[in-house]
C-alpha cells in the first residue's frame, strides 16, 4: 500500500544512562531532504542518523530532532598535578621561613586551593556506542513515523481509487456517446443535402464518405483505450509497497493529456460536459498524488 509523505513519529528511551528523545516529522517534497538538529557534542553521529533515515524514507522534507540528557552518564576523574603541588609546597615552606615561622606544616586542602593543582576531566566516550544508541532510538521513532504515513497512505489510496472509478465511468460515457455523434452527423448531413438539392437524387455514397471522414476526425477510441490502461496501472500502483509517487504523477499527466485530446476532438455538447467532469476528477487526483511517497 502507498504511503503519505506527511508523518510524525516520536520515541524516548534511556540507554547507557543517557535519556534520548527523537522526533521525526516530514512534509511533501519532490526529493528526499533530511535535516538533523541535535546537540553539537553529538554531531559525529549525524551521518549515521541520515543513513538510517534514507533507508526508511525515499521522498519528502524530513526533519529529525534529537535531544540527549547525559547527566547521569558523565563520568569524571580528578587528577593531581604532583609537580606543581610540590612547587607550591616548597614556595610556602620558603615563605614560612622568611616569616620566621618554625615547624610550619602545609595542609593538603591548602594546596588544593591553588589553581591547576587539581584538574577535573571527563573520560573519553565510545563514539560508536553512542552513535548506535542514538540510531536505535531513531529507529523506534521512524517505526512510529512510518505507521502514521501508512495510515494516511491508506486514506489517500481510497480517495484516489474513488477518483479512478469516476474516470472509468466518464470514459464509458464517452465511448457510448461517440458513435451516436457520427450517426447524428450523418442524419444532419442527409437532411441538409435533401433541403439544398430538394428533388435531385442524393448521392448516398458521398454521404457515407463524408460521414466516414467526420467519424475519423472525432474518433476517440485510442484515447479511451489509453485512459483505461492508465487507470489500470494506477490501481496496481496503489497496492504497491514501493514508492510510487513519481510514477503516479507522470501517469496522471498522461490521463490529463488524453482528456484534453478527447475535448479537442469532440464537437458534441454531451461529450464536452463529460470531459469537464473528467478533468475535474483528474485535477483532484493530481492534488492527492502530490503527497504520495
Amino acid at each position: 500500500m502507498i504511503k503519505s509523505m506527511t508523518g510524525y513519529g516520536r520515541a524516548r528511551e534511556t540507554r547507557n544512562k543517557r535519556d534520548i528523545t527523537v522526533e521525526v516529522r516530514s512534509v511533501n517534497n519532490r526529493y528526499l531532504d533530511c535535516t538533523v538538529k541535535m546537540p553539537r557534542m553529538y554531531a559525529f553521529a549525524e551521518d549515521a542518523v541520515k543513513k538510517h533515515v534514507q533507508q526508511a524514507v525515499s521522498r519528502g522534507k524530513v526533519d529529525v530532532f534529537i535531544t540527549v540528557d547525559a547527566t547521569a552518564a558523565d563520568v569524571s576523574k580528578v587528577e593531581v598535578n604532583r609537580e606543581l603541588a610540590a612547587q607550591y609546597a616548597a614556595a610556602l615552606g620558603e615563605l614560612a621561613a622568611v616569616c620566621g615561622v618554625e615547624g610550619y606544616k602545609i595542609a593538603p586542602e591548602t594546596l588544593a586551593r591553588f589553581p591547576d593543582v587539581l584538574t577535573v576531566t571527563k573520560e573519553d566516550e565510545d563514539l560508536e556506542a553512542v552513535s548506535a544508541d542514538l540510531c536505535a532510538v531513531l529507529d523506534e521513532a521512524l517505526a512510529a513515523y512510518n505507521t502514521m504515513r501508512a495510515v494516511e497512505g491508506k486514506k489517500l489510496a481510497e480517495d484516489i481509487a474513488g477518483r479512478l472509478d469516476a474516470i472509468e465511468t466518464y470514459t464509458g460515457q464517452v465511448e457510448a456517446r461517440s458513435p451516436e455523434t457520427v450517426a447524428e452527423y450523418r442524419a444532419k448531413l442527409t437532411a441538409r443535402m435533401e433541403e439544398v438539392l430538394q428533388s435531385t437524387t442524393i448521392d448516398e455514397q458521398r454521404i457515407l464518405m463524408e460521414a466516414a471522414i467526420y467519424a475519423d476526425k472525432v474518433a476517440v477510441d485510442e484515447e479511451t483505450v489509453r485512459l483505461r490502461s492508465h487507470v489500470a496501472q494506477l490501481r496496481t500502483m496503489l497496492e504497491s509497497d514501493e514508492p510510487m509517487g513519481r510514477k503516479m504523477d507522470f501517469l496522471i499527466q498522461e490521463v490529463n493529456r488524453e482528456s484534453n485530446n478527447i475535448g479537442s476532438k469532440c464537437n458534441d455538447v454531451t461529450i464536452a460536459n463529460v470531459v469537464v467532469g473528467l478533468k475535474a476528477e483528474v485535477e483532484k487526483m493530481r492534488e492527492q498524488v502530490q503527497n504520495v511517497e
